[in-house]
């Protein structure tokens, strides 16, 4: 379990009119791009089953897609809203990588769509909105499906989770979506999501002072980077490895680089093969959320956490970086990014115990939202004996999708366990197994879950 505590992380909202907080969240949102093109067909990715139609195009908006539809199609489509977010510029075929790891989708019977977002970095509405533009593209070329489920992978669960609650439902009260599919989701929403980061960031420079150097330009943590400054996942690398020899074998780092590790990962609950991964989330991305999304302003606090877990937690708790959050920066964040739980189809969620990457934490956060807005009758949350993230058995994903159709069909909400015992009609024809714990509860707070 993840050793620090947060005795106190205030999340202040400020009471802004909402006209100011769209104006404030959406601005920039737009980016000028070519003219959007309709679906052309398209040579399938491998892994699809034969006789698969494909088609790619791109937005008005200017969001590149990827559509895929089974020879013997059962008439319901699954859009995918993917993960990242990735801050690199958007390219044509960037879906495939999305709808080959969710090729089960498609071997089902279901239809597939799955775009990129307009821009690289950060933006929950805009990718909500790129989302259900591409959920119309589809409609305007192959007719309205018999059934739109939305499907949402890690930081596409929080999109995709937004999307529902802004777009589920039509003008005229018919639905645009009749079930959502949320996998490792970001759930948890964008003010809380990434704290641990913002920590991580603290401590590791507590110890390693090279983030920046001290002969550099000194920035706070919350920033990621100075806006002007860039670094690569490389050179960020070669910093963290100098620090903790996280890149080496345990019999080659110095007693001081394994000190370093021991206290940031005991701090912190970070897993060993993810810290380099996390710290470039809480660098690059950081960079990206506050000077390009929040124009500078610190969405983040450390203020009154206490920080256990380390060799000497007074000299840390003491020595330690602290920083406030901007009631603005919140207010932004909060509005782009943060749900209402309130839900209106049937949601499912399938997350992995010992995700390292999202913590199964979120679900709890989750789970908390709805109740709080009265739908848990429209949420059933699953979870697995796994420690992945991005990929979790293609028996279980089958299962969700039946489970989830079943639902639909018979107004009967499935159980946990009614999940696992569907997903055993699958494991002969995956070869992967159902690993469902269905008594599992996810804790309230902490990094990752240890096996």
């Amino acid at each position: 379990m993840m050793a620090m505590t947060r005795t106190m992380r205030p999340i202040v909202v400020a009471l802004l009119a909402i006209g100011l907080l769209a104006a404030c969240a959406t601005a920039g949102e737009a980016a000028p791009t070519e003219s959007g093109t309709g679906p052309a067909e398209a040579t399938c990715p491998d892994g699809l089953p034969t006789l698969t139609a494909c088609y790619r195009g791109r937005s008005e908006e200017g969001a590149f897609y990827w559509i895929a539809i089974p020879a013997g199609w059962n008439g319901t489509l699954v859009v995918h809203a993917h993960g990242g977010p990735r801050t690199q510029p958007p390219a044509q075929d960037d879906p495939i990588e999305d709808l080959q790891r969710f090729a089960v989708t498609v071997r089902e019977g279901y239809a597939w769509a799955g775009s990129t977002y307009r821009r690289g970095g950060y933006g929950v509405r805009m990718a909500a909105e790129d989302t259900d533009v591409l959920r119309t593209i589809f409609r305007d070329r192959f007719g309205k499906p018999r059934r739109t489920f939305l499907h949402g992978q890690s930081w596409g669960g929080n999109v995709a989770a937004k999307a529902a609650e802004l777009y589920a439902i039509a003008a005229d009260g018919s639905n645009n979506y009749d079930g959502v599919m949320l996998t490792a989701g970001v759930t948890s929403g964008g003010t809380r999501a990434y704290a641990f980061r913002a920590d991580l960031r603290a401590v590791y420079q507590f110890y390693c002072r090279n983030h920046p150097r001290p002969d550099e330009r000194q920035y706070p943590a919350w920033q990621g980077l100075p806006a002007d400054e860039t670094m690569t996942r490389a050179e960020l690398s070669a910093r963290v490895d100098a620090c903790t020899g996280v890149g080496l074998k345990a019999s080659e780092r110095t007693p001081r680089q394994a000190s370093n590790l021991r206290n940031i990962l005991g701090v912190t609950g970070i897993d060993e093969q993810q810290l380099v991964a996390h710290m470039a989330w809480a660098t690059i991305l950081f960079q990206d959320i506050v000077h390009r999304r929040l124009g500078g302003l610190n969405p983040f606090s450390n203020a009154g956490v206490d920080y256990a877990g380390s060799d000497d937690d007074v000299a840390l708790n003491a020595g330690v970086e602290r920083f406030s959050a901007d009631p603005m920066a919140v207010a932004r964040l909060s509005y782009d990014a943060d749900l209402s739980g309130m839900i209106v189809v049937p949601t499912v969620t399938i997350h992995a115990k010992y995700d390292p990457t999202v913590f199964v934490s979120v679900d709890h956060v989750y789970r908390q939202t709805v109740a709080a807005a009265g739908r848990s009758d429209l949420l059933v949350q699953t979870f697995t004996d796994e420690s992945e993230h991005s990929k979790l058995s293609n028996s279980e994903y089958a299962a969700l999708l039946e489970s989830l159709s079943i639902w639909i069909d018979t107004s009967k909400r499935p159980s946990p366990d009614d999940i696992a015992t569907q997903c055993e009609q699958y494991v002969m024809r995956y070869e992967e197994p159902c690993l469902f714990d269905a008594d599992f509860v996810p804790p309230a707070t902490g990094a990752s879950v240890n096996p």
